[in-house]
């Protein structure tokens, strides 16, 4: 049954009979068979089909939640005995968005210098992929705004709080200020994220509410393509603080605090609402948890 649950949500991850069937190393006939042996046992159709996977009946998405807890309760119980047996390892898969990825060494280091077997996947992604990919069982845990836009039933432990500065070269209209305007930097040339990143839905509520329309003059989903653009001195972006410190700035470039009003959000550690949790997404919670208390004792 485990077995034909995880058929379940592998359809419900790729849409694709198969796409489902190769991520879980399967032929197709056997992976289409397992499906339908679950339709059988359960006495009722959960796909809807024709030439092509067309989705779920309303009762297969009831049991995609079922098969969820289920098989995530399954994962969980077999790395906590095998941590019992062997200490902790295996694969910790977290996602998170563009503009808290370099922050996720915060979590990573001193997790592993306490548990030097365990290896780390980091995935780049927006925050609705970010809880996607939590429902799907693709990762462990996220690391998103935890205060902007909805993260549904899933568990939070807040990390940090998110303040923005303008990057712009020294030498640019606005690179000699020690502070600047929402309206302002709307008024320059700015490359930012793609409009589908809550970041950018973040900054152009900012600049909306400011009075001024937003015209970006280059939008990418990667940090690296905006930061490298700012270093040739004819565009500007908006970052998060922690974030334009990461980059290293030179006398070249300057991060300019953003006043009028300034604007704060929360970044968290999101992770499914289950109990017994994995030890390994245990293990990352004590880290978030002392890191936060670390932070509070420092007035933030």
């Amino acid at each position: 049954m485990i077995e034909k649950l995880e058929y379940l949500l592998a359809l419900a991850r790729e849409r694709h009979f198969g796409r489902g069937a190769e991520s879980c190393g399967v032929t197709q006939p056997t992976f289409s068979a397992g499906i339908r042996a679950l339709e059988e046992a359960l006495g009722m159709p959960l796909v809807e089909r024709s030439s092509r996977f067309q989705g779920f009946t309303p009762e297969g998405e009831r049991v995609l939640d079922w098969a969820r807890r289920i098989v995530g309760d399954m994962q969980a119980m077999r790395a906590d005995i095998r941590a019992l047996k062997l200490g902790l390892s295996g694969l910790l898969r977290i996602a998170a968005i563009p503009t808290a990825l370099a922050t996720i060494t915060e979590l990573t280091t001193p997790y592993r210098r306490q548990h030097e077997a365990v290896r780390f996947s980091i995935q780049s992604c927006t925050s609705n992929e970010v809880l996607r990919r939590l429902e799907n069982f693709e990762v462990d845990a996220g690391v998103t705004y935890i205060d902007n836009e909805p993260v549904g039933k899933n568990r939070v432990v807040p990390l940090y709080e998110e303040r923005y500065r303008l990057l712009t070269a020294a030498d640019a209209p606005l690179g000699r200020r020690e502070q600047v305007s929402w309206a302002e930097v709307g008024q320059i040339p700015l490359c930012l994220l793609t409009p589908d990143m809550q970041n950018r839905r973040i900054l152009d509520r900012l600049l909306r509410n400011a009075g001024t329309e937003l015209r970006p003059t280059l939008e990418s989903n990667s940090i690296v393509v905006l930061v490298s653009h700012v270093q040739t001195g004819r565009w500007a972006c908006v970052l998060p603080e922690k974030l334009a410190q990461i980059f290293g700035l030179t006398p070249r470039l300057r991060a300019i605090p953003i006043v009028g009003p300034e604007e704060v959000h929360a970044v968290g550690l999101v992770l499914p609402n289950r109990e017994p949790v994995s030890p390994l997404v245990a293990a990352l919670v004590e880290v978030a948890e002392a890191r936060a208390a670390a932070l509070a004792g420092h007035g933030g």
